[in-house]
C-alpha cells in the first residue's frame, strides 16, 4: 500500500486536446456539485463527454469511469488505508477503503486504468462483477466476483479532502497449475536399471515448486520453468536406479504453490527380476542324514515374472537313478553313502536365472546314536556327583559344631580346682572328685 505521487496523478490530464491544464482541488468540490455531476456522469456513460455547469467551482464531467484528477500531498496527515489483496483466480476479492478520521469528504474507487469504479454508493462502471458490500462516511468496501488476470494491478481509493489524499492496493492473482502429469520412461523397469521419470505442472502463478517421494522417502529432482505470458510451467526431472524392492511402490510428484494445497500425482512402479532360489529339508525334520532313511528336499522361486523353468541337477556329477525328481521336490527313498554331493535347484524366467544348493552327506546308520547314550551317562554322573559334594559339606558342618562345642566343656572341667594349685600335681589332687578323677584324667592325657 502506497501513496501515489502528486506528479503521476496529475499527469494523465494534465494537458487535453485543447492544450488545457486541469488540477482540481478539493476546495473546490462540494458535495452538491457531485450530486450534480452524477447525474451527468450517468448521462455522459456511453457517449463523449458531457458539458461541465456553468457554475463555478464544479468539476467538469470525463468519459465513462475516468475520474478527475488529484494533486496529492503525503505531508498533511494520510487518512486513507487499505491493504494489499491475494486471491486465487476465480474467487472474490474484496478492496476496502477507510477513512481514519471522517469529515464527510467524499470517497471514491478506481481501477488500474484510472476508471470509477464506485462514486460514494454509485457505480459507474458498467461492470456487474464489483459489488458494493458497505459504505459509510468511513469505508467504501467492495467485491469483486471471479476474478481472472486481467484484473491484477493496483486499485485507487481517492477521497476529497483539502488537499485530496490518493492510496493505492495492489491485487495479486493466483493461478493453481491446470495440469500435474507424471511420464516414466519405461513402464516396466528391469532391477538395476536407471530410468527416468517426468512431472510438469503447466500454466500455474507464480511458478510452482515440484517435489518428489518414493513411498513416504524424498528424492531429489532437477526443475525447468518455462514462462508463457504471464503463465509458467515448470518440469521436474528424477533419475531413479530401480531394485527388485521397489515394484509396486508409488513414485509420488508433489506441487508446493499458495493457490492449492495438496495437489499431487503418483505412479506405481513396475520392476521386473530374476527369481530367489530356497531349498527346504522337508524331511528328516532335523537331525543327521543317516544311510537307510529318506531325504526330501524342497525348492521355491520368487520372481518376476513368476519362474515358468525349474530344474534338479547334481553339481560336478550325475544325479543317481533312484533320486526321484517331481517337480519342485527331490526324494531319496534310501540314502546312501553314494548320494554325498551338491544337489542344486535352478529357477529362471524372462529376466535372468538364479540357483541355490544344498550339501548332503550321508552319515552311518547309528550315526548319533552313541553320542547321545553318552550325553545322557554324563549327565547322570554330573548330577550324582553334585549330590555326594552337597552331603559332604553338610557332614563337615555338622561334626564342626559338634566339636567345637564338646571341646569348650572340657577346657572348663581341666580348670577348675587349678587356680590355687602352687604346681601342677596339686592342682590335680585338688580338682573335683579327688584322686580318683585325677586319674581318670591324667588317663585320659595318656
Amino acid at each position: 500500500m502506497k501513496l501515489t505521487p502528486s506528479a503521476a496523478i496529475a499527469s494523465p490530464c494534465q494537458h487535453n486536446q485543447r492544450g488545457l491544464s486541469v488540477l482540481f482541488q478539493s476546495s473546490s468540490v462540494t458535495t452538491a456539485a457531485f450530486s450534480s455531476g452524477l447525474s451527468r456522469l450517468g448521462a455522459g456513460m456511453h457517449g463523449a463527454p458531457v458539458a461541465s455547469p456553468s457554475a463555478a467551482g464544479s468539476p467538469p464531467l470525463l468519459p465513462r469511469g475516468r475520474s478527475p484528477c488529484f494533486a496529492v500531498s503525503a505531508g498533511h496527515g494520510q487518512n486513507l488505508v487499505t491493504e494489499d489483496v491475494t486471491v486465487v483466480e476465480g474467487d472474490v476479492a474484496t478492496i476496502s477503503c477507510r477513512v481514519k478520521n471522517s469529515d464527510d469528504s467524499v470517497i471514491q474507487l478506481l481501477n488500474p486504468n484510472r476508471q470509477t469504479i464506485y462514486f460514494r454508493d454509485f457505480r459507474p462502471l458498467k461492470d456487474s462483477r464489483f459489488q458494493l458490500v458497505n459504505f459509510s462516511n468511513s469505508e467504501l468496501r467492495v467485491s469483486l466476483t471471479n476474478v481472472s488476470i486481467s484484473d491484477e494491478g493496483r486499485y485507487f481509493c481517492q477521497l476529497y479532502t483539502d488537499p485530496p489524499q490518493e492510496i493505492y492496493t495492489t491485487i495479486t492473482v493466483l493461478v493453481p497449475p491446470r495440469n500435474l502429469v507424471i511420464d516414466i520412461e519405461k513402464e516396466t523397469a528391469v532391477e538395476g536399471e536407471e530410468i527416468e521419470l517426468n512431472c510438469t505442472a503447466m500454466a500455474s502463478r507464480p511458478a510452482t515448486t515440484i517435489r518428489w517421494f518414493k513411498g513416504n522417502k524424498e528424492l531429489t529432482g532437477k526443475s525447468e520453468v518455462e514462462r508463457w505470458s504471464d503463465m509458467y510451467t515448470v518440469t521436474s526431472q528424477l533419475l531413479l536406479k530401480v531394485g527388485r524392492e521397489d515394484d509396486g511402490v508409488p513414485v509420488i510428484c508433489l506441487v508446493d504453490h499458495p493457490a492449492v494445497k495438496d495437489l499431487q500425482t503418483q505412479r506405481y512402479l513396475e520392476v521386473m527380476y530374476k527369481p530367489q532360489v530356497r531349498v527346504s529339508q522337508n524331511y528328516p525334520l532335523q537331525g543327521l542324514t543317516r544311510e537307510g532313511e529318506p531325504l526330501e528336499l524342497t525348492c521355491t522361486a520368487f520372481g518376476k515374472p513368476q519362474p515358468t523353468d525349474m530344474r534338479w541337477l547334481r553339481v560336478d556329477d550325475e544325479m543317481p537313478q533312484h533320486v526321484v525328481v517331481s517337480g519342485s521336490n527331490l526324494l531319496i527313498s534310501n540314502l546312501n553313502k553314494t548320494d554325498n554331493g551338491t544337489y542344486r535347484c535352478e529357477a529362471s524366467n524372462a529376466v535372468g536365472k538364479s540357483h541355490a544348493d544344498y550339501m548332503l552327506f550321508v552319515y552311518d546308520s547309528r550315526a548319533g546314536e552313541d553320542g547321545a547314550i553318552r550325553s545322557v551317562d554324563h549327565a547322570v554322573v554330573g548330577g550324582v556327583v553334585a549330590v555326594v559334594v552337597f552331603a559332604m559339606l553338610c557332614l563337615l558342618i555338622i561334626l564342626g559344631r559338634y566339636f567345637a562345642r564338646h571341646k569348650g566343656t572340657y577346657f572348663t572341667h581341666e580348670a577348675k580346682g587349678a587356680d590355687d594349685a602352687a604346681d601342677a600335681d596339686t592342682a590335680i589332687i585338688n580338682a573335683e572328685g579327688g584322686q580318683n578323677n585325677s586319674e581318670e584324667k591324667k588317663e585320659y592325657f595318656i
